[in-house]
């Protein structure tokens, strides 16, 4: 589905994002949505739903008034096809630009980008600061409260979840769930 590997797509993201948090961020959505294709059937996609992942925020920390606009500008360094362009673009919907999320990789996209930032939230709160050690619901509790990672829009979470079809619930436990199964790679690539 796409012609970029992984190294050229982590090389593009390194260019353009130098802080920790922010690659931390996109090893985490990367192994999410990585997860995702495999357990929701899109397994012979799943290179193409990681790099989407590893790259969705790839103008954020550089252009961030221009989050999903410069985008593709950037994306182009690299001869990004078109759906990756889209799928990048498409979790701005409604907040920074007009690509709805179509395909299920970009709906679980835009509905995990906030949430996993919510979960890790939840998890540096905790003794262990382990997303292993997290439970539902605690991250329920924390979701109730809009001062907690007030930065993670609750409203973009639940569209996400309406998007897929999915209750919150069951939203906020299979991506809870795929974080504590990619924790140590996410772990291993943050170190790098």
């Amino acid at each position: 589905m796409t012609n970029i590997e992984r190294q050229s797509a982590l090389s593009l993201l390194r260019k353009y994002n130098q802080d920790s948090f922010h690659l931390r961020h996109a090893y985490t959505v990367e192994a999410v949505m990585r997860h995702f294709a495999r357990s929701l059937g899109f397994g012979e996609e799943e290179e193409f739903w990681g790099i989407v992942g590893l790259l969705h925020d790839v103008d954020f920390e550089k252009y961030p008034q221009e989050h999903c606009r410069k985008a593709p500008e950037l994306l182009a360094e690299i001869g990004a096809p078109p759906s990756l362009v889209h799928a990048v673009c498409s979790h701005g919907w409604n907040l920074t630009v007009d690509v709805k999320p179509e395909h299920a990789m970009e709906k679980v996209l835009y509905a995990v980008d906030e949430l996993t930032g919510l979960i890790w939230a939840c998890a540096l709160v905790l003794p262990s600061r382990s997303v292993k050690e997290l439970q539902v619901k605690s991250i329920r509790k924390k979701f109730r409260n809009e001062k907690f990672a007030a930065g993670c829009s609750r409203p973009v979470i639940e569209a996400g979840a309406q998007l897929l079809g999915w209750s919150l619930d069951e939203l906020l436990e299979r991506t809870l769930v795929a974080m504590q199964e990619t924790s140590d790679e996410v772990e291993a690539l943050s170190r790098e």
